[in-house]
């Protein structure tokens, strides 16, 4: 059972189908009038929360408060949140509301970026036969491989994310000092809900060492709500300087893989469409010779998060300066804060590694195989019933997916509007028929006459 961050609040979902047009993976059906998602084919990339009109499409979190129950709580900040700021809140600043919120720690998800990056290359070296490898690094791009391209799971490198390494590296840095797990709290600020799916059901481990997740949106306001009260003559203590190396800052935008690897050819390639274009080719043997692929989810990758503040490109501006400055910083002598894991670069290395990703495709007809090419060849001979328009008004996204539903979840042919006229001219199916066939789809109220 793999855990969901998105989920529909039916009250407030009036079934415009929208969401269902734009999934990826054909996870949406119209039910009685209201959206519903199949958990089997969603990857969590959000497409159906940025389409859906009056916001019926939420994402979940765990709440603030429990930070509370840890004496020890750690904020665990991707760097694209300290970017969705305005320039003149510095990071010592952020790093100071976050503390006055009540985290004890703060450490960054890039602070590992060179750990993932050498065990990205130790993988590589003993697996050229997989090539092209596939980053890790996007939880729904593994997802996405999982469900829609299985054939192509070998290719994932099963290498933990840097949130999980920065996790281990926070943990055992804490641990060092003394402080016993149980009294350690971690707390991931995610960018989007693949994330929370990640920490929540990670793939290729039973569980994840995360403690809980805040959505990014929402710590932003509270952080900036903070710094707003406390005003600009507030006094603070500034805490250890906070500052990355350019490298480690830019690993979360497109290309920040993709630049540090030593592949001869490689691709980096972000939003779901590109993405889905280019497996296709890849899947079809249409594309050769390529040894590594960085592939995000979200355009300009977590700029563009679901959960980011700002637009994403005035985000990867702000990244790109703070890159900068890190680099005449590094120019000048100074070492950056993301060395201090060089201390436990090794120990990270040797638990770097996740089990195989396991294909968990989406069109698994039946465990027995007989019985899967019974359904596959019924499924065919259902679509030559269907008018191939893809209207969506059988509650389904396309004909080829309401065939699919007809043999899995047995629903009836007479959901098809233009079936349904077929059979009416033969005076084969009432008039009364064909309206209980849309009101299982599209509910009773949009069946009833206005006027009434």
């Amino acid at each position: 059972m793999f855990h969901h961050a998105l989920e529909i609040n039916e009250p407030r979902c009036i079934g415009c189908a929208r969401c269902m047009k734009v999934c990826p993976t054909e996870a949406i059906r119209i039910r009685g009038g209201k959206a519903f998602i199949q958990g089997n084919r969603c990857i969590d990339c959000g497409k159906c929360h940025e389409a859906c009109p009056v916001d019926a499409i939420f994402i979940k979190q765990d709440d603030f408060q429990s930070i509370f129950d840890y004496p020890h709580s750690v904020a665990l900040l991707p760097a694209v949140f300290l970017s969705q700021f305005p320039s003149d809140m510095s990071v010592t600043r952020i790093y100071a509301a976050l503390k006055d919120l009540g985290f004890k720690h703060v450490f960054e998800v890039e602070s590992s970026a060179s750990v993932f990056a050498e065990a990205k290359g130790r993988y590589a070296e003993h697996h050229a036969d997989d090539e092209p490898l596939i980053s890790s690094f996007c939880p729904a791009i593994v997802r996405l491989i999982q469900i829609k391209y299985p054939s192509l799971v070998n290719n994932i490198m099963p290498i933990k994310a840097p949130l999980d390494l920065s996790a281990m590296y926070a943990l055992k840095a804490l641990g060092d000092r003394g402080i016993p797990r149980e009294e350690v709290g971690i707390f991931y600020v995610t960018p989007c809900a693949a994330k929370i799916a990640a920490v929540k059901s990670p793939v290729g481990e039973k569980r994840s060492i995360i403690d809980g997740v805040i959505n990014m949106d929402s710590l932003y306001n509270r952080v900036y709500k903070k710094i707003k009260e406390q005003g600009k003559s507030y006094s603070f203590q500034p805490s250890k300087s906070p500052n990355l190396s350019a490298d480690a800052i830019l690993s979360t935008l497109t290309n920040g893989e993709r630049r540090l690897c030593m592949a001869k050819r490689s691709y980096a390639i972000d939003g779901l469409q590109n993405v889905m274009d280019f497996l296709d080719k890849l899947e079809n043997d249409e594309v050769e010779g390529v040894e590594f692929l960085e592939l995000r989810a979200c355009d300009q990758s977590c700029a563009g998060a679901l959960l980011s503040c700002d637009n994403r490109f005035l985000i990867g501006e702000r990244m790109y300066n703070r890159a900068r400055k890190a680099a005449e910083r590094e120019r000048n002598g100074e070492v950056p804060r993301d060395r201090e894991i060089d201390k436990y670069r090794e120990y990270l290395l040797a638990n770097a590694n996740v089990d195989k990703v396991q294909p968990r495709s989406m069109m698994t007809l039946d465990k027995d195989r007989k019985v899967a090419f019974q359904k596959m060849e019924r499924i065919n001979r259902l679509k030559e019933f269907l008018p191939k328009v893809d209207c969506g008004l059988c509650g389904a996204p396309t004909c080829d997916a309401f065939a699919t539903d007809m043999v899995i979840n047995r629903v009836g042919l007479t959901r098809c509007v233009f079936y349904q006229r077929h059979l009416q001219q033969k005076n084969e199916i009432t008039r009364q028929e064909c309206l209980a066939a849309m009101n299982a789809v599209w509910g009773t109220d949009r069946m009833n006459d206005p006027k009434d």
